[in-house]
């Protein structure tokens, strides 16, 4: 079965990135949790995108473990701005062109700021969305980071 192309998939092939497509089913399942073990990987190598917005309405990019948080003052800091705050659910889709649980930080509507957690730096390959929900992409971080122009910082809560 020929699976239909997702924008992040398209700009992956563009820039020559190779990746690996992993499928989960769709009902019943914590992602952050039940996913890494349909998948045979750890948790930490499965990667979440959020998007975040600033006060004068600037929008970021930031990926982490899925089972991280993601710390907003940190996040502020590495994006030189006072205060942000996750991006309301209902304005996901119009913004990026991806709903929510299948947001991939490659192939947004636009390229916003990215900026992608140091774990990444703990792999030779990652899973994260490819654009749709239960569909992901096994890739090297490195062409992620290449590909969005991220960069790589701490960014999740420290753990108790």
């Amino acid at each position: 079965m020929k699976i239909a192309k997702t924008n992040a998939m398209r700009m992956l092939d563009k820039a020559k990135v190779n990746y690996e497509l992993r499928e989960y089913p769709l009902k019943g399942l914590d992602a952050a949790v039940d996913v890494p073990t349909l998948l045979g990987i750890t948790r930490s190598q499965l990667f979440k995108t959020l998007v975040t917005t600033d006060t004068a309405h600037n929008y970021f990019v930031f990926v982490i473990p899925s089972a991280e948080e993601l710390d907003l003052k940190k996040a502020a800091r590495v994006a030189g701005v006072k205060r942000i705050e996750m991006l309301p659910q209902r304005d996901l889709f119009k913004l990026t062109g991806y709903i929510h649980g299948g947001c991939s930080p490659v192939g947004m509507k636009k390229l916003f700021p990215t900026f992608m957690d140091a774990q990444l730096d703990r792999w030779e390959w990652v899973v994260m969305s490819a654009g749709k929900v239960g569909m992901l992409m096994q890739v090297d971080p490195r062409d992620i980071v290449r590909v969005v122009n991220a960069t790589v910082a701490d960014l999740v809560k420290a753990q108790p």
